[in-house]
């Protein structure tokens, strides 16, 4: 989870106001100061901290509560409404083609977002070229051509080469009829008149129409700095703060660029190349305090679709649901991060649909799901077709096979059987089912599914 300690520190707050029978000063007072330890620990400024926290004890106690709202519901919509301030306003970005440039110090993580940003461009059915204009570290230009491999996109470098002028010029020109050209710049350590003279001259010979400045968010409040001096050689049009799922100054990162006027773009949230998402500061923050992120769980449900097997579908529509439509469902749940991010959509109980739950309770689930693909593939098509033939010799023989126990096949059926039931309890509801195989070959979910109530 992202800021994971901020998050559970401010959800607990948010339980105790919902289970508090009586919204006083005292209360107040009391929520104020857990805000005030989170925000601290998450590396907010502490002058940003008292000031935002400030606000909400004051508002708390002399705002009147609206006619259509109570005590609690009115607190909860202040503390939600002075968080939001602290990360800055949404920019609109617009996927079309460009020509995008990445500037950033030493080892905050250009190369990888490179990529992350050339396979976002990609699922959208652009042409992405990545140019190796990072001629002074040592590997830079070997790192950038892997990572367009694994995402598929173009590569262009000149090896050995030293002037990065000459190979942003070439590579602009060869590949000019591409949708998207990203220029990975050189780094530094710290940002000093050679490095602004040398994005200032690529940025005049590519003429980009994004300069994204990377930074890690373990800088913590000095991001803002970064973000200024960078902003004072080339304008940047916004930020990619990267490593935001395993750092506790991330907060600092974000609301330190926040502070600056320079619109935070996208955030890198784990280490493949899916792991990152278009940064809405309302979303962000929803997502956060627990109460769900409806947008981002029609994404994933989305991705969820895509790699779903149609005759699995059609049978799920049908009422029909045998060991291989599980292991299509549980192989599409085994994706990295999916899993985590349909259950994180989820806004927490109470008022919600889920108990709020921990990283060890995704470690557990992920873990189970590998080991059932393993028993699954130990067993015949006809088993798979027919799970309730298998008794006896057959559980045997599969355990036997996948290097699991008796017990292990045994609790794989159980909890077959408990989702086939949920999928009979849902059959009734055929016009959900029947959208989404409508909308199959599409990839899209039906308007009638994203615009159900939340």
């Amino acid at each position: 989870m992202v800021l994971d300690s901020l998050a559970k520190s401010l959800r607990e707050a948010l339980k105790r106001i919902n289970r508090s029978s009586l919204v006083d000063d005292r209360l107040v007072e009391e929520i104020v100061k857990e805000m005030q330890r989170a925000l601290l620990m998450a590396d907010v400024d502490v002058a940003l901290t008292l000031e935002i926290t400030n606000n909400v004890e004051k508002r708390a106690k002399e705002e009147p509560v609206p006619k259509n709202s109570n005590p609690r519901n009115h607190l909860i919509k202040i503390i939600y409404e002075e968080l939001l301030k602290i990360l800055g306003k949404p920019r609109e970005f617009h996927v079309k083609p460009a020509t995008i440039m990445l500037v950033g110090l030493y080892g905050q993580g250009k190369t990888t977002s490179a990529g992350k940003i050339a396979k976002f461009y990609m699922k959208h059915g652009y042409k992405v070229v990545l140019i190796a204009a990072d001629t002074q570290r040592l590997g830079a230009y070997e790192q950038l051509e892997q990572v367009a491999s694994s995402v598929g996109a173009s590569f262009f470098g000149i090896y050995g080469e030293k002037d990065s002028r000459k190979v942003v010029r070439e590579g602009i020109e060869k590949f000019k009829e591409w949708d998207v050209k990203i220029v990975d710049t050189s780094g530094r350590n710290a940002i000093d008149e050679s490095l602004a003279r040398e994005i200032s001259e690529i940025n005049e010979i590519s003429r980009p129409s994004e300069v994204i400045l990377i930074l890690d968010a373990s800088t913590g409040q000095q991001a803002g700095k970064q973000a200024k001096a960078f902003n004072d050689s080339v304008k940047i049009t916004g930020v990619f703060i990267t490593k935001l799922d395993g750092t506790a100054k991330g907060g600092g990162a974000l609301s330190a660029v926040a502070s600056t006027g320079a619109p935070i773009l996208f955030i890198g949230t784990g280490e493949h190349m899916d792991d990152m998402e278009y940064f809405n500061p309302a979303r962000f923050l929803s997502r956060l305090l627990g109460m769900g992120d409806f947008e981002t769980l029609m994404a994933a449900a989305k991705d969820f679709q895509k790699g779903m097997d149609e005759e699995s579908l059609e049978k799920m529509v049908q009422g029909k649901f045998t060991l291989k439509e599980m292991y299509d469902v549980w192989d599409q749940m085994n994706k990295p991060g999916l899993f985590k991010k349909l259950f994180e959509s989820l806004p927490m109980a109470p008022g919600g649909i889920r108990k709020d739950i921990d990283d060890k309770f995704f470690d557990e689930s992920e873990n189970k799901l590998k080991k059932y693909k393993v028993i699954m593939d130990s067993m015949t098509y006809y088993e798979m077709e027919n799970p309730e033939e298998i008794k006896g010799s057959r559980v045997e023989r599969i355990a036997n096979g996948s290097g699991y126990t008796t017990s292990d096949v045994k609790e794989l059926l159980r909890d077959y059987k408990r989702v086939k039931d949920m999928v009979k309890n849902i059959k009734g509801n055929r016009k959900i089912l029947s959208l989404m195989k409508k909308q199959f070959k599409s990839g899209n979910l039906p308007e009638d599914l994203a615009n159900m109530p939340q």
